[in-house]
Parts: C-alpha cells; sequence; structure tokens
C-alpha cells in the first residue's frame, strides 16, 4: 500500500528506509498503482495535488505502515513556528521535497 504523509512519521517499530529527494516524475511514477491520502491538511492536499497532477483528498487519519507499505512524503525543508497553518498559496512559497518512506520489516 501507498500512503500520502505530510510528514515523515514511523507509524511503529521496525526497519525503515528513507530516500529522497525524489524528482516529480519518480513521485508521480509511484502513484500509478493507486494511493491512500493521509494528509490532513486542506491546503497541504491541494498543494501536493497540484504537484503531482493528481486529486489529493485531505483525509485527517492516523495509518500504520506495515512491513512492504510505502508513503510519499511531502517534506517542509524548515520548521514552521507554533500554531502556524499555511495556505496552499503560502506554501509555494516555503521549501519543501518529496520523499519515499518504506516500512521494510
Amino acid at each position: 500500500m501507498l500512503y500520502l504523509l505530510n510528514s515523515p512519521v514511523l507509524t511503529s517499530y521496525g526497519l525503515w528506509r528513507f530516500r529522497g529527494p525524489l524528482s516529480l516524475k519518480m513521485a508521480r511514477s509511484l502513484l500509478t498503482e493507486g494511493f491512500v491520502s493521509a494528509i490532513g491538511h486542506e491546503a497541504s492536499a491541494r498543494f501536493l495535488g497540484a504537484q503531482l497532477g493528481v486529486e489529493v483528498p485531505a483525509n485527517r487519519v492516523s495509518v500504520n505502515l506495515n512491513p512492504g507499505d510505502a508513503a510519499l512524503v511531502l517534506r517542509l525543508k524548515q520548521r514552521l513556528p507554533e500554531g502556524v497553518v499555511l495556505s496552499a498559496q503560502e506554501m509555494e512559497a516555503v521549501a519543501w521535497e518529496l520523499a519515499l518512506m518504506e516500512r521494510v520489516e
């Protein structure tokens, strides 16, 4: 299963691999088999969807990656001040990258 996350979170104990940054082309190719959005903020979902060229629904759920599962991660390259929630337009001004987090075992 492939999940979309807006931060790299180890959902349980295990062996993990974290690769990146990924190009948009590589990220789009990962989505061809489908995905589950766990992007909890509407603005982040809209921003990521615009970058990837797919609809990304906002879906504030907890996920638990099992061995063999992976997550495409929208990773902001700076820490936001406490309590700040960015709009999709404001996110365009923040440095970001995509990464792939995989649960190996």
